[in-house]
C-alpha cells in the first residue's frame, strides 16, 4: 500500500511555521530590552564579561563554530540524491496487464468455449530478483464443460536469464473455478520451460505436471511442450508453432495420451498483438463424438500488455 504524503506535508508545515516563529520571539525580547539603553555606551560590562571576551579573542580562528542556521532552513534544505534513494528504498517491483479477447478459448488444443468469444485478462507483480506472482481468469461455456463460467488461475514463480540467449522459468500454478457445482474441480499444477534465442527466432521447450488430486480422478497429469517462433526482419509479422503432449487425466483419448498443435502469425499492432492460429487436438470419438471439444479449428486473438 502506498503511503500518503499529506500528513507528512502537513506536519512538515506546522513545524516549519512554528520554527521560523521561533526568531521573532527572540527579536521581542531583545527590543524590550533595548529600550531601556538609550545608547551602547550606557551599557555597563562586569569583571567576568571583559574575561569572557579576552578568552574569545584567544580562540584559533579555525575553530568549529556553532551553527546558529535556523532549524527550519535545515530541514527544509534539498537531501542529497544518494540519500533520497536509500531512504526510498527501491522496491524494484513492477505491475504489469493484460486483456485478450478470442474468438474461442483453447487450452492445449482442447475447445472450453464451445466455439464462443472468450474475455480474459489478468495481472502480474514481478520483483527485479525475478520472482512473480499474477493471476488470469477466462470465461468458460458451463453447458459443456462442467466447470462452471470461470476459470481463475493463481500463479507464482521465478524466470530469469541463465546466460545470453537463454532463459527460464519455473513456478506453481492453481487452477481454480469459483462458480462450479458441486464436486471437486481445482487442481495444482508445476512448471517449468527453457527458452533460447538466436537471431529472430525463439525456441521454447516445457514441462507441466500435476500430482494425483481428487480433482483428476485420482490421478496425475502431465504435459510436455514446445513452442517456436521466427521474427520476419522489417516486418511486424511473426511466424509460430506449437507441439504438445499430454499424458494422463486431462485428455479425450481411450489411452489417456494425446498430441495438440498449432501453427500461427502474430501481428503487432502498436500496442496490441494480433494472432491467427489454427489449432488441433487428438480426441477419440468414443469419448469426444460430436467433436465438442477436440475439432480443430482457426482461432483469432487480439490481445494487449501495459
Amino acid at each position: 500500500m502506498l503511503t500518503s504524503i499529506r500528513g507528512l506535508s502537513a506536519a512538515t508545515l506546522s513545524a516549519g511555521l512554528l520554527f521560523s516563529a521561533a526568531p521573532a520571539f527572540a527579536s521581542d525580547t531583545v527590543s524590550e530590552e533595548a529600550k531601556t539603553n538609550t545608547k551602547t555606551s550606557d551599557v555597563q560590562f562586569s569583571d567576568e564579561m571583559i574575561a569572557a571576551a579576552a578568552v574569545l579573542e584567544e580562540t584559533d580562528a579555525d575553530a568549529p563554530v556553532l551553527s546558529l542556521t535556523p532549524a527550519t532552513e535545515r530541514a527544509n534544505a534539498p537531501v542529497e540524491a544518494d540519500t533520497a534513494s536509500n531512504a526510498g528504498g527501491e522496491s524494484g517491483i513492477t505491475f504489469s496487464a493484460n486483456v485478450a479477447l478470442a474468438s474461442e478459448y483453447r487450452f492445449r488444443g482442447v475447445k472450453l468455449t464451445d466455439g464462443e468469444l472468450a474475455i480474459q485478462g489478468g495481472f502480474d507483480l514481478s520483483h527485479s530478483s525475478g520472482f512473480y506472482v499474477g493471476t488470469w481468469a477466462s470465461n468458460l461455456d458451463e453447458q459443456t464443460v462442467g466447470y462452471g463460467s470461470t476459470e481463475l488461475d493463481l500463479y507464482g514463480g521465478w524466470s530469469g536469464d541463465l546466460s545470453d540467449g537463454v532463459s527460464a522459468d519455473v513456478g506453481l500454478i492453481a487452477y481454480t473455478y469459483p462458480d462450479a457445482g458441486a464436486g471437486d474441480f481445482d487442481y495444482l499444477e508445476v512448471y517449468g520451460s527453457l527458452s533460447f534465442a538466436i537471431g529472430p527466432a525463439s525456441v521454447t521447450g516445457g514441462v507441466a505436471y500435476a500430482p494425483e488430486q481428487d480433482s483428476l480422478g485420482g490421478t496425475d497429469n502431465l504435459y510436455l511442450y514446445t513452442d517456436v517462433g521466427f521474427s520476419i526482419p522489417d516486418t511486424p509479422v511473426s511466424i509460430t508453432g506449437h507441439l504438445g503432449y499430454t499424458d494422463g487425466f486431462l485428455t479425450f483419448t481411450n489411452d489417456s495420451e494425446a498430441i495438440d498443435w498449432s501453427i500461427g502469425a502474430d501481428v503487432a499492432l502498436g500496442p496490441a498483438t494480433l494472432n491467427v492460429a489454427y489449432v488441433g487436438v487428438e480426441g477419440d470419438t468414443l469419448i469426444d463424438p460430436a467433436g465438442t471439444f477436440t475439432d480443430d479449428g482457426f482461432v483469432v486473438t487480439i490481445s494487449a500488455s501495459f
